[in-house]
């Protein structure tokens, strides 16, 4: 399991408002290894993972940046059942699957 502690940010261009977390380049580091030993690698470089903040658990993928990182998208109803907000820090563990 890979543990990231980073804020949550707005996306807001367009239609859509998404809150993501940024997984930096070091952690990243340690997710792609993971990913390429196990074959994990779907569509657009995105890797499945089972995230947990919070005591919430969710199943989603996290997508590759330009940086190295990744980005993990946090929907509405993981955001109100644990309680947090675009600007909080959390700690997020990720599994791969």
């Amino acid at each position: 399991m890979t543990v990231v502690t980073a804020p949550i940010w707005l996306w807001n261009e367009g239609k859509g408002r998404w809150h993501f977390l940024t997984v930096p380049p070091e952690e990243a580091v340690e997710i792609r290894l993971q990913a390429a030993a196990a074959g994990a690698r779907r569509g657009f470089g995105s890797i499945r993972v089972e995230a947990s903040i919070n005591g919430i658990t969710w199943r989603t993928s996290v997508f590759p940046q330009k940086s190295g990182g990744y980005i993990l998208p946090i929907k509405a109803d993981v955001r109100r059942r644990a309680n947090i907000a675009a600007g909080d820090e959390v700690t997020v563990g990720l599994e791969l699957l």
